[in-house]
């Protein structure tokens, strides 16, 4: 049998050590500071030691107390790297994810060997794909979902909120003719988003353009992508304007491949939202999958 002392003592004794004050040790550890005293206390009368000389203005160890110090410490860190290693394996496993494939390609793979890094024991699979998939029956653990969160019988997490704008190639801004307004749409190539919904307006030119008293723009003969990844490597390569989604090129923009060549800007009334069953919810692969994303997410958010 160990003659260990309680290891209230000893973590009293370590958080006091390290802040060289009973008070702020109390107030790590969520205890009073006659508490840290008395376990202190304690452990010096089973040791047969002092540990620490009372200080006017705090505390410190004495020789003893140096000594002592290191391999309790090391305990504690041994410990929490055993608690982080039980933890970790308990995530070891398949993760299936479904996302749309405009999400996938605009926003999700290019940040993914950041969370292989912080989850190398997670299996994951990503599904890319267009239909919406019933998660109470299908095998995807989680899905990326694009809408206004009302997901029914689902647990939807809010990810991030989207604006859409007119962006193009950098060299369009200067061209013959240039694009520096509005109205010089006129004179551009617009490139059409064809999947677009009739309950998305927000990425469709026609409500752009009449706001823009360039309602007759539309009518012209264009290029019609059903697929946005499609659209935005159209609008990389110069071929004309596309309404962009700040999600989906937000990437684009920071490296400056493509560019806004005028202010004006709306908010989408969708949003991306982590979609999952109440009992999947529950999976820690889940859960780390989703916490994941929310830290990734959150400068984008706040700035």
């Amino acid at each position: 049998m160990r003659p260990l002392p309680p290891l209230t003592a000893l973590r009293a004794f370590e958080a006091a050590a390290r802040h060289g004050n009973f008070v702020k040790a109390a107030a790590e550890l969520g205890v009073t500071a006659g508490a840290v005293s008395q376990h202190i206390k304690g452990l010096e009368e089973r040791l047969g030691l002092t540990l620490f000389r009372r200080l006017a203005r705090g505390v410190r160890l004495t020789e003893a107390g140096r000594a002592y110090l290191p391999g309790i410490a090391d305990g504690f860190d041994r410990l929490a790297r055993a608690t982080l290693q039980v933890h970790e394996s308990g995530l070891a496993g398949r993760l299936t994810l479904t996302v749309l494939p405009s999400f996938a390609a605009g926003w999700l793979v290019r940040r993914l060997p950041a969370f292989r890094a912080r989850h190398p024991d997670i299996d994951l699979v990503i599904r890319s794909e267009r239909q919406t998939v019933d998660l109470h029956r299908d095998e995807a653990d989680l899905a990326i979902r694009y809408g206004l969160g009302d997901f029914a019988n689902l647990e939807a997490t809010h990810l991030m909120r989207e604006e859409i704008f007119p962006v193009c190639a950098p060299a369009l801004l200067n061209a013959d003719p240039p694009l520096r307004a509005p109205a010089d749409l006129m004179r551009h190539e617009l490139l059409h988003d064809a999947g677009a919904l009739g309950n998305e307006p927000w990425i469709r030119w026609q409500p752009w353009l009449d706001a823009f008293g360039l309602s007759d723009a539309v009518k012209r003969p264009a290029m019609h992508f059903t697929d946005s990844v499609q659209l935005y490597q159209a609008a990389l390569l110069g071929q004309g304007v596309a309404l962009g989604r700040s999600v989906l090129i937000g990437d684009e923009l920071a490296a400056g491949r493509l560019v806004r060549p005028f202010a004006d800007a709306r908010a989408s009334s969708y949003a991306y939202y982590a979609v999952t069953t109440r009992a999947a919810r529950a999976n820690p692969r889940v859960a780390a999958f989703i916490a994941w994303m929310m830290a990734e997410v959150q400068p984008a958010e706040e700035s």
